[in-house]
């Protein structure tokens, strides 16, 4: 038994570990691994590109406020500017207008934001072709080799698209006729919304729909009917390679904007490694 595990038995009395001294002993031990889901951020970061017509959301910018000079001598700290949902990102359901009188980002219960995941895994299917989509007949499939999934957790959808995040041009992937990038089909989206246990809906893209569900009937059906069921999505995702088909708990931690519709979050992801010491 391990030190900090070991005390906190004695602590209790018991002589088992408490949960949260197992979870130490398994971080310190390198039997949890926490990845990082997070996409870097900053000017470069990618961002949705909308029509001329509506209003844009801005690139990632910092403003220096001093750097160890005459502004402040021993200090260093900027402002920064961004839009909500800039880089990796955390969707509330009052961002769409189904779910403008459902909560803002900060509302949301903290206990929400650790929460258990799986990955479905489209790799191969969204390289072969950029409008790939993700029917129910897919996760059913899914779920008779790996189970349900997971009540009060997320569902990723792992399609190899944040190789393209070092640049906005290869990550929207636009011509003439919009972007092309993978998502859920319409059926498929108000499926997961209202049919499965999930709390929300995480994909490696610049926002949950597929590139062309503006010619979708709704138009946006994730953001649609997800945020008019009360749930969440994650944008930007990476990593989600380093994870395994169920299993993860995912940990993320949007700025809790007042009123806002989503905000910047750093998302981990708890991974249990199996062979490693405690």
């Amino acid at each position: 038994m391990s030190e900090p595990t070991a005390a906190a038995a004695a602590a209790s009395g018991s002589s088992s570990p408490s949960v949260l001294a197992a979870l130490v002993a398994g971080l310190r031990g390198g039997a949890i691994e926490v990845v990082d889901l997070t996409a870097p951020l900053s000017s470069r970061t990618p961002v949705l590109r909308l029509p001329p017509e509506f209003g844009q959301t801005r690139v990632f910018e910092l403003e220096e406020i001093s750097r160890y000079d005459d502004r402040g001598p021993a200090w260093y700290w900027n402002n920064f500017r961004s839009g909500e949902h800039t880089g990796t990102h955390f969707d509330a359901p009052n961002h769409w207008v189904t779910g403008k009188d459902l909560g803002d980002v900060a509302s949301v219960p903290a206990d929400r934001l650790v929460a258990p995941a799986v990955v479905l895994d489209f790799t191969e299917e969204a390289a072969k072709d950029p409008d790939f989509l993700v029917e129910v007949e897919h996760i059913q499939a899914w779920q008779r080799h790996n189970g349900p999934l997971p009540q009060g957790g997320w569902l990723l959808l792992r399609t190899g698209w944040s190789s393209r995040s070092h640049a906005q041009e290869p990550f929207l992937n636009a011509d003439e006729n919009g972007p092309h990038t993978p998502g859920l089909s319409a059926q498929c989206a108000r499926w997961v919304a209202e049919r499965t246990p999930v709390i929300g809906l995480g994909v490696e893209t610049v926002g949950t729909d597929a590139g062309r569900a503006h010619a979708f009937e709704p138009a946006f059906p994730c953001h649609s009917y997800l945020m008019g069921s009360g749930k969440y999505g994650l944008t930007q995702l990476q990593n989600l390679a380093q994870l395994p088909p169920t299993g993860a708990v995912v940990v993320a931690g949007p700025l809790p904007i007042v009123s806002g519709s989503g905000a910047p979050a750093r998302v981990l992801a708890l991974v249990e490694r199996s062979g490693q010491a405690s």
